[in-house]
């Protein structure tokens, strides 16, 4: 059980490390997406009415996708900072942009993957619908919107960690600080 416990948590302190960091700047990216949320919905139509009907299928795009997915690009380009700068801090690695689009990729990813649970949460017919007598939208902890979005965040949350650790920032890892990719000595 020892050598389990030393394989686990001793040997892998630097990943529980990072992990810990990228779960606080998501905590800040989660306060940052709900915010969003919030203000589409308030100053948007109806979250529930169709934008388009999806073709040959009895499903549409919601105004709640289109929230959603607002919230995520605002939260992802908030989450890309703070993870560049503090949780992988590679800032003088390389510039910005070589990084934001591999994280934007796996966000998108993500993202996909959110917006279908997120359908299986609001549509009254899916099997994984959320229960609309205790979440009725009268008030603010009662929008099934808001608690189908956290749902989905702490859903993707894992595996968005994985994918930046060994795609996004492990570009960089092993350069000295300070060498940028294609630089000239």
């Amino acid at each position: 059980m020892s050598r389990l416990r030393d394989k686990v948590f001793v040997s892998q302190r630097h990943n529980w490390l990072l992990f810990g960091r990228f779960g606080l700047v998501g905590a800040t990216g989660v306060v940052v997406n709900m915010l969003t949320l919030v203000i589409c919905k308030r100053l948007g139509p109806d979250a529930h009415d169709a934008i388009i009907a999806i073709p040959w299928t009895p499903w549409n795009v919601r105004w709640y996708h289109a929230y959603s997915t607002m919230a995520f690009l605002v939260a992802n380009f908030w989450n890309f900072l703070l993870n560049r700068w503090w949780t992988f801090r590679t800032t003088e690695h390389t510039v910005w942009w070589r990084e934001y689009w591999p994280f934007l990729a796996v966000g998108l990813l993500g993202q996909l993957v959110g917006l279908g649970l997120l359908t299986l949460l609001m549509h009254p017919g899916s099997f994984m619908h959320l229960p609309s007598r205790v979440l009725d939208n009268s008030t603010g902890l009662r929008t099934m919107l808001y608690w189908a979005q956290l749902i989905v965040i702490a859903v993707v949350t894992p595996l968005s960690f994985v994918l930046n650790k060994l795609w996004t920032f492990a570009a960089v890892r092993g350069r000295p600080v300070g060498v940028r990719r294609g630089a000239v000595s």
